[in-house]
């Protein structure tokens, strides 16, 4: 076979064999039975910037930044208990990653933690883990009244969740879970998705919240 002909030959297997990898690859990740869907983990700043531990960065709590919700996570979960953490080596996120993620997640030091902790047991790439961080995030509405409160609120966990389901029709009602801190104020809103993003019922794992819960006003 000629020269010329034989280079285009090789050149399409190579591009179908890289096409049958990937799709492998993602098959493998939706049938990996060490998990069994996602958490989306919207932490409340708001609540969070008042605790008296954890890294308080400015650009989320600093004054006049005006930040209420922000993506924490996106966490493997098991249908009961606690989902896999630290699966394996986590080299740092690139930084084009990092810079594209920096509207969900507010710090750096928080995007290569999630990484590590989770999206080494996604099966994902660190750019694929991160594309589905960015895509769940929006998909969910907050509600307005939830999304920037002047004043306190003290709401019940039910009702935080039944406003979220309002403003998200096309999720079940169960998609949605409150979280608090020991003291009663909103620690987060879990979100249950698929592995392929589709919304699903939370499963009895993941923590939640049952007291009335104290929502801060966002500044």
């Amino acid at each position: 076979m000629p020269i010329k002909t034989i280079v285009p030959v090789i050149l399409m297997c190579v591009l179908v064999a890289s096409a049958a990898d990937a799709r492998s690859h993602k098959k493998k990740q939706q049938n990996d039975p060490s998990f069994s869907y996602y958490l989306l983990s919207l932490s409340y700043a708001p609540d969070f910037c008042a605790q008296p531990t954890g890294n308080k960065d400015p650009r989320e709590c600093g004054n006049g930044r005006h930040v209420g919700f922000v993506v924490h996570g996106l966490w493997p979960q098991v249908e009961s208990g606690r989902g896999p953490e630290n699966c394996g080596p986590a080299r740092p996120v690139a930084q084009d990653i990092v810079r594209a993620t920096l509207d969900y997640i507010p710090t750096e030091s928080l995007i290569q933690h999630e990484w590590a902790a989770h999206g080494t047991c996604t099966g994902l790439s660190a750019s694929d883990y991160f594309t589905f961080v960015r895509r769940a995030r929006d998909m969910v509405k907050i509600p307005d009244n939830l999304r920037a409160p002047a004043r306190d609120l003290r709401l019940n966990p039910e009702e935080i969740e039944a406003r979220m389901a309002a403003a998200n029709p096309s999720f079940p009602s169960g998609a949605f879970r409150v979280s608090c801190y020991r003291d009663a104020e909103l620690e987060e809103v879990r979100i249950a998705l698929n592995k392929d993003l589709s919304p699903r019922v939370y499963g009895s794992g993941g923590g939640s919240c049952r007291t009335t819960v104290l929502m801060r006003p966002v500044h």
